[in-house]
C-alpha cells in the first residue's frame, strides 16, 4: 500500500462564472492561460481580481481557470478575518449560505452574495491511486506531515475521488504555515 502524498499549498485564489470574467474584464474575454496546476484541466490565468470585504481589500487575487457554473472566492481564515467575511470551511463548490464579498476587475465589479470559503483540507485521488491507498471517496482520513521544526497530524482531511485528478493532498496557506509545509514535501495517510 502507497499512503505517502505529496502536500500543495493552495493559496488564496478565485474561480469565475463566464458572466463575471466579462463584468470583470470586458465583453467577450476569455481568461488567458499562465500555467497548468497539479490538477488535469486547472490552470492559474493571467487575470487578477481585488476581493472587498468590510474591513480591508486583498488586491492582486489570481484567478484560476477554466470557468465554472458558480464564482468562488478560497481565502485563508486569517485572510477571512482581516476582509471581515465570514468564510465557513467548505469543500470546494458548496457555497450555498457561504461568506460575501465584492470583486473588483479592470472594468468592473461584481457583488458576491455567496461564494467565499476557506477550502477543506482535502486529498484528490484518481480511482487507481485511491485504490492503492487504501481508501474511498468522502472517507475522512489523517494526515501526519513531516517537517524539520513542526511535524503536524491534520485530521479531517477529505478524500475525493475522480478520474480526472492527479494524487495530491491541498492545505490552504495557514496550515502549510503551521506545519513549515514548504517545497516539495509529503504527507502519510493514516487511517481512522
Amino acid at each position: 500500500m502507497n499512503n505517502k502524498v505529496i502536500v500543495e499549498t493552495s493559496a488564496r485564489h478565485v474561480h469565475l462564472t463566464k458572466e463575471h470574467v466579462d463584468i470583470l474584464f470586458g465583453e467577450g474575454h476569455g481568461l488567458t492561460f499562465k500555467k497548468d496546476l497539479s490538477q488535469p484541466g486547472q490552470f492559474a490565468c493571467e487575470e487578477r481580481v481585488s476581493i472587498v470585504g468590510p474591513k480591508n481589500t486583498i488586491k492582486n487575487v489570481i484567478v484560476l481557470g477554466p470557468e465554472r457554473k458558480a464564482s468562488q472566492v478560497e481565502v485563508s481564515l486569517t485572510d477571512a478575518r482581516a476582509l471581515g467575511v465570514t468564510a465557513p470551511v467548505r469543500e470546494s463548490g458548496d457555497v450555498a449560505n457561504s461568506g460575501a464579498c465584492k470583486l473588483v476587475g479592470p472594468c468592473g465589479e461584481v457583488e458576491l452574495a455567496e461564494g467565499v470559503i476557506a477550502a477543506k483540507r482535502h486529498i484528490h485521488f484518481t480511482p487507481a491511486e485511491a485504490e492503492e491507498a487504501n481508501v474511498s471517496d468522502k472517507e475522512i482520513v489523517m494526515v501526519k506531515v513531516t517537517s524539520n521544526d513542526r511535524t503536524t497530524i491534520f485530521d479531517d482531511v477529505v478524500v475525493r475521488v475522480h478520474p480526472n485528478f492527479s494524487a495530491a493532498m491541498h492545505i490552504d496557506t495557514d496550515e502549510s504555515n503551521a506545519a513549515c509545509a514548504f517545497g516539495q514535501i509529503y504527507g502519510e495517510i493514516i487511517k481512522k
